[in-house]
């Protein structure tokens, strides 16, 4: 049994494949099922040590990108396009696996096309609530198609679609309940706020909560992921700011692994995040959130996704353009000081999360891999 998985070069799209295959390896073995393989096509390969922790070959092709503002880089893109797609049908036709599971992205248009020729069943998998254009395209001839936001099935053939949640890695689905200002050696026991601006770190959101940043270590503690980009700036601006006072109650991370959010997860009584996939592994944590989404994402999809989520009670939400240090301290200090209102947000939040995601949908990987090998 062979299953190829496809998606573009993104964490958000990265990790719930990894969170698929690994439930693929644990389904495999419990069906007893014997060679069993996993590929990865993309355009680069992300993590190389993830995969091959998790036994999954990788399968480079090159890929174009369309940028929806005007670029000569667009013509040059389409040319690539065009030869990945020639060159992702051979490498998909060497392998002929029985079913390809993808999570759309620029980077999963050739194995999609290669797919569709060669009548190999095909599994979709939307994060978002406005899908992506290639998984648009692809929802018209997949046989099932996941999502993440019942909000995204309009967009989709009725009878298709079910409502699976976020494939999440069992490494970051469970807190840790440990004592976190011993783990990232804070202050005190004062509460804790942490801060994650995504996989690139977030200019907007580090800028707001530095200028806020004297106020709140004089009450809170602040776990602040940066993006590697802006570690440096970040971290000697913060010292300027609080000159000494309370320093050690402020700690900027360029990076936060698996067991580092787990860690902070356990201790943290507020998150302040953008609007990407990190919103499941929070729903999955229970931890209350303000939200700040991205607001040139495509097709407007984070400010889309941080309205769906907050609807259910567990988030409130700050636009880009109404982001200011003001606000934000404002938001903090109104959810901090309000424990029975967190308290409500949390069993939101639990609602929310699906922690089956990623086994439901790799059953059903299985079951068309096995269908289509017959």
């Amino acid at each position: 049994m062979k299953i190829l998985l496809t998606g573009g070069g993104t964490g958000g799209h990265f990790y719930p494949l990894i969170a698929v295959a690994q439930e693929l390896h644990t389904v495999a073995k419990e069906k007893k099922l014997l060679n069993s393989e996993l590929y990865f096509m993309s355009d680069a390969p992300y993590n190389k040590s993830i995969l091959f922790d998790n036994g999954i070959e990788f399968i480079k092709v090159p890929t174009g990108k369309y940028r929806r503002y005007f670029s000569l880089l667009n013509i040059l893109d389409i040319f690539k396009t065009a030869y990945g797609v020639v060159y992702g049908f051979f490498r998909v036709f060497s392998v002929y696996p029985d079913v390809i599971f993808s999570k759309g992205g620029y980077a999963s248009f050739p194995a999609l096309v290669a797919g569709k020729i060669l009548g190999i069943p095909i599994i979709i998998h939307e994060s978002d609530t406005v899908p992506g254009k290639v998984s648009l395209w692809a929802g018209k001839f997949a046989e099932k198609i996941a999502l993440s936001y019942p909000e995204a099935e309009s967009y989709f053939p009725a009878g298709k679609v079910a409502w699976t949640g976020n494939p999440l890695r069992k490494e970051v689905t469970l807190s840790i309940d440990k004592k976190a200002q011993e783990f990232f050696d804070l202050e005190d026991s004062s509460p804790i706020i942490l801060v994650l601006g995504g996989s690139q770190g977030s200019g907007i959101i580090n800028d707001a909560l530095l200028d806020a940043l004297p106020q709140l270590v004089s009450k809170y503690q602040i776990i602040h992921q940066t993006g590697t980009r802006n570690i440096k700036e970040v971290s000697s601006t913060a010292k300027l700011i609080l000159n000494d006072h309370h320093i050690a109650r402020y700690k900027p991370l360029e990076y936060l692994s698996p067991l580092d959010l787990r860690v902070a997860a356990g201790g943290a009584s507020l998150v302040i995040t953008r609007a990407g996939s990190t919103l499941f592994e929070i729903a999955v944590w229970g931890v209350p959130a303000i939200v700040i989404p991205i607001s040139s994402s495509n097709g407007d999809h984070q400010r889309k996704n941080a309205f769906a989520y907050a609807r259910t009670g567990a988030a409130v939400v700050i636009e880009e353009n109404n982001l200011t240090s003001e606000i934000l301290l404002a938001q903090i200090e109104t959810l901090m000081g309000n424990v029975l209102l967190r308290q409500k947000m949390t069993a939101a939040a639990r609602t929310f999360a699906k922690l089956d995601a990623s086994r439901t949908i790799a059953e059903e990987i299985i079951n068309i891999a096995l269908t289509h090998e017959r």
